[in-house]
């Protein structure tokens, strides 16, 4: 059982993170290499936005949705 919380990604933030934000940079990976940013509600605009504004393919889903490995 994973008794860790994961917390938001955002520098700093230290909150329950509640988003997945998956994406790849297409520039440098296949579309196999996928990359996982967690996000709580407050900074999950702000990083779909950073990523999009790199022209990173970018899909948001709610965390609980892309099943965590325990760790």
């Amino acid at each position: 059982m994973n008794d860790q919380i994961p917390i938001c990604s955002a520098k700093g933030c230290r909150q329950d993170a509640v988003w997945a934000l998956r994406w790849r940079n297409p520039k440098i990976h296949g579309s196999e290499r996928v990359k996982t940013w967690l996000a709580c509600d407050e900074h999950r605009e702000q990083l779909t936005d950073f990523l999009t504004r790199r022209q990173f393919p970018c899909r948001v889903e709610p965390l609980d949705s892309i099943g965590l490995p325990d760790v």
